[in-house]
């Protein structure tokens, strides 16, 4: 059996010039970078041209089983090609920490990926380059400003800016920096976030355009002074700079599928640490060169798709006209109680415990988001038929489509009948809306997600937690969106509840403000915005051969 890589490097990949024409975009509006890839100007966002339906794909609680909902999307479009449909993807830009550490590639699978493969699960177009540099030249801006004087009475104890690195290394989590003496620098507690934590990224996906982009990176809290006032990028008037770092970054990036499918591959924050979508730019993009448009949110209905509503949704005025949840018999067994070893053996009685997880994100997107669902069954070659048919007909009483999905063996042919589904659902009314009002108190929006999506009775905000939701009020920050930052493998903080949870309480230790992309981070339980490398990284097994060809990478 061929991997991944394998398959994508013997793919023969059009000629960008025909993904441009396919997308609609003009040549002149497209700037190539080497033979696979281009950037696009966004000028082409602006042109006059209708939006196409939008499909939003997220999943159940993922499990170390694999879940596939990159993959579905690639498949989706591409089945949505074959059926007739003119369909294009807009995806996120892989992070080198999960490529080199314990989740290997993440351009898609088998034959559903989008291509180059290794470009883009490692340099690509240098855009997370471009972010982590901005993010350190901020730090380096503030440092300086403090060392230089500090005119404007910023405090080193209450420095919140971080340092960032596109990779998992524990070791810079928590560092003492400013050593050697006065011409060195003022010696601080400090540290490093994974680039697709830093708030720049989060500022990168969310801006609208350039001018909102710079915009967005002055209002960057970084730290606050001697007498508890924020300060921020735009105080130490590092945003003009940070902005010309990230002006050929901000442009979206188009590359294809294995099926010729156009793919708008552009930005990247974490679903479990940020809000976990591509970028607006790009998705707007998306939807002016196709009929329809399949993007993703990262992890689970409860992180990504509940931040991509609440969130992305609110602040760029889109809406999704369907939401696809991806499930598997392996998962749902999982998480009813079954061990990873035993996956490849029929399990009813697991199956059955394990299913309530996939009904409760079914019912959130349905009957807390208003949208219409239809669920994504990712078929492995072990799944039962008595299996998958309890799988399907507990989706359909629950009020979703349901479709098996065979794109990772299959490509797009093994998704059509999920793509005549998906097409069905949007002709179903929607009633969208919002999990919480942000009028309401810091706390109580909190309380609404908890209570609404995940099923948990309460939040409890630590005594740090409350005092910092008192200040943040107090600040004016008060009335912006929160981002939770939870495990990804519970509705819970706690990653060993599986299943559907309920009766549990969501502790928030720390509050922080992402004034520039504009919402409250509540962190919980033991997330970190630094993750480590497994025992045995994935980093390992990638080489690369004497003729420069790169193996071992997923």
């Amino acid at each position: 059996m061929l991997t991944d890589i394998e398959i994508a490097q013997a793919a023969r990949p059009l000629p960008m010039e025909e993904i441009a024409k396919r997308a609609g975009i003009p040549l002149e509006l497209t700037e190539p970078i080497g033979r696979n890839k281009m950037k696009i100007d966004p000028a082409a966002i602006l042109a006059d041209k209708p939006d196409g339906k939008m499909i939003l794909v997220t999943a159940m609680t993922p499990t170390s089983a694999g879940e596939g909902k990159t993959t579905t999307s690639i498949g989706l479009a591409d089945a949505l090609n074959r059926i007739g449909r003119k369909a294009v993807l807009a995806l996120r830009e892989p992070s080198l920490g999960p490529v080199f550490g314990i989740k290997g590639g993440a351009a898609g699978g088998g034959y559903a990926q989008v291509i180059p493969m290794e470009d883009i699960n490692l340099h690509f177009t240098g855009d997370f380059h471009a972010i982590g540099a901005a993010n350190n030249l901020l730090a380096a801006m503030l440092d300086n400003h403090i060392q230089q004087g500090n005119r404007l009475g910023i405090d080193p104890r209450r420095v919140i800016w971080r340092r960032a690195v596109d990779m998992n290394d524990r070791q810079l989590r928590s560092i003492v920096d400013g050593l050697g003496g006065k011409p060195n620098g003022t010696p601080r507690e400090d540290g490093f976030d994974i680039t697709v934590a830093s708030e720049v990224m989060a500022v990168f996906c969310l801006a609208n355009d350039l001018m909102d982009l710079k915009a967005r990176l002055s209002r960057m809290v970084v730290a606050y002074t001697w007498t508890g006032e924020p300060v921020t990028a735009g105080d130490l008037k590092a945003a003009g700079a940070m902005t010309a770092l990230l002006k050929d970054a901000i442009k979206p990036n188009l590359v294809q599928t294995l099926e010729g499918t156009p793919a708008f591959v552009h930005g990247g924050p974490f679903a479990n640490i940020a809000h976990g979508c591509n970028s607006v730019m790009a998705t707007r993009l998306a939807r002016k060169c196709g009929d329809y448009v399949v993007t993703e949110a990262g992890f689970g209905g409860d992180l990504g798709a509940e931040k991509f509503l609440d969130i992305k949704c609110r602040y760029s005025g889109m809406r999704p006209d369907a939401v696809v949840v991806v499930g598997t018999v392996r998962a749902l067994k999982l998480h009813g109680g079954a061990s990873k070893e035993t996956l490849k053996e029929e399990n009813m009685e697991a199956l059955r415990k394990g299913l309530p997880n996939l009904l409760r994100h079914i019912d959130n997107m349905k009957n807390v988001f208003g949208l219409p669902v239809c669920v994504a069954v990712n078929r492995f070659p072990q799944d039962t038929e008595a299996e998958l048919e309890l799988v399907i007909s507990a989706c359909r009483e629950a009020g979703a489509r349901c479709a098996l999905s065979e794109v990772w063996a299959k490509g797009g042919q093994g998704g059509e009948e999920l793509a005549r589904s998906v097409v069905a659902a949007m002709d179903e009314p929607a009633d969208f809306r919002f999990a919480y009002d942000t009028e309401l108190p810091i706390e109580d929006k909190l309380r609404a997600i908890v209570t609404r999506v995940y099923r948990g009775s309460d939040v409890l905000l630590t005594p740090q937690a409350a005092k910092q939701a008192r200040e943040l009020t107090n600040q004016g920050y008060g009335n912006l969106p929160v981002c939770i930052a939870k495990t990804q493998y519970s509705f819970s903080d706690d990653p060993k509840l599986l299943g559907a949870p309920d009766d549990f309480t969501v502790t928030v230790r720390n509050l922080k403000v992402s004034a520039g992309a504009g919402f409250i981070v509540a962190l919980t339980g033991d997330i970190m915005t630094m993750p480590g490398l497994p025992k045995v990284p994935a980093a390992e097994n990638i080489d690369v051969t004497s003729d420069g060809k790169i193996v071992g990478l997923f």
